[in-house]
């Protein structure tokens, strides 16, 4: 899934099925013209921030649907690209509204399960989460790694306890 801080693994299970990133990417533009950062603010905050696309899975995914003439540029300032959706991206998008919708329902069942919590925080627990995963696909810990990574965990909660 490409996604910083959070993706298809754990507890939310599954969020995008093979090739909807591209069918999501292509609704949020049909909403309304946007840039590729708009794109990803977009998604994250759909799900209430369980999930953040990179740029790295959203510019070549900008970049398909413009070669397939889904989309097109519409303004540019810079390196901004405002993109809108074209004819035929109307057209391929309603081909695929049911997929469209059952994309959509699970990224709704995704933010109800995610709560009221503010997006900083839904977005510090993700990043937390991920540093502990990429740490612990390093390689084993010693006896004093794993000591320091506990007693940081522990004053952190403490911190939270205390808030």
């Amino acid at each position: 899934m490409g996604g910083r801080h959070g993706g298809g693994g754990g507890r939310l299970g599954r969020l995008f099925a093979h090739g909807d990133l591209h069918l999501l990417v292509l609704f949020m533009i049909a909403e309304k013209p946007r840039h590729g950062y708009e794109v990803i603010k977009s998604i994250e905050a759909r799900v209430n921030g369980a999930y953040s696309p990179s740029p790295g899975t959203i510019y070549p995914a900008l970049t398909l649907l413009e070669e397939q003439g889904y989309i097109k540029v519409e303004a540019s300032e810079g390196s901004r690209k405002l993109f809108a959706i074209t004819d035929e991206g109307t057209a391929y998008l309603a081909a695929n509204r049911a997929q469209v919708e059952q994309m959509l329902l699970r990224m709704d069942e995704v933010r109800v399960r995610r709560g009221d919590a503010p997006p900083p925080l839904v977005r510090a627990m993700e990043n937390l989460k991920l540093a502990l995963r990429l740490r612990l696909e390093r390689g084993p810990l010693s006896a004093a790694d794993a000591q320091a990574i506990a007693e940081a965990l522990d004053q952190a909660a403490r911190a939270v306890e205390r808030s």
